[in-house]
């Protein structure tokens, strides 16, 4: 049955899905602060392009069925290891997940966080807002989290209650 048959040592696949994935993963992290629910339509259509691009370089000359199972056990295992890694070694999770960044400091914005991270005026107001802050000269500090959510502290020292979770869309510019 050639469709089990690999045409590949297995080593290779488990190579090639480790490479693959920390490329990516690394591509990822530069990306910046998003998740899912913040991808535009034009984010969507690259990580489809990309994921159609990588899979030959993951698979090489072989389309066996148990190369594909190697490749997705290869997959599932790593990524639960950068899991466990992640929960064990505080320095690797600082590694894989970019730290909180201050864009408001005692009613003063960051500028130049703000341009680090592709961040408009306009989509800060629109959180503090939404936490029920008019004003940025009542934030201490507001930070843009590892998640793409903004959390605030006003000067009175009580975090401020967002009536949503508000996920921040911006764009890098290079």
């Amino acid at each position: 049955m050639s469709w089990l048959t690999l045409s590949v040592p297995w080593w290779e696949l488990v190579l090639r899905a480790v490479v693959i994935y920390v490329v990516f993963f690394i591509g990822l992290r530069v990306f910046g602060k998003r998740e899912l629910g913040q991808f535009t339509v034009f984010d969507l259509v690259l990580i489809l392009l990309i994921a159609n691009a990588l899979q030959p370089a993951i698979t090489g000359p072989d389309n066996s069925v148990t190369g594909g199972v190697i490749i997705i056990a290869t997959l599932l295992l790593l990524n639960r290891g950068v899991a466990m890694a992640r929960s064990r070694f505080p320095a690797f999770d600082r590694l894989v997940e970019p730290p909180a960044t201050p864009i408001i400091e005692d009613g003063k914005w960051i500028a130049k966080a703000m341009e680090k991270e592709g961040l408009s005026q306009d989509d800060a107001m629109m959180a503090l807002r939404e936490h029920g802050v008019a004003r940025v000269d009542d934030v201490r500090l507001a930070c843009l989290e590892e998640d793409g959510s903004i959390s605030v502290v006003t000067k009175d020292g009580q975090g401020a209650s967002p009536r949503r979770r508000r996920r921040v869309r911006f764009l890098r510019r290079n």
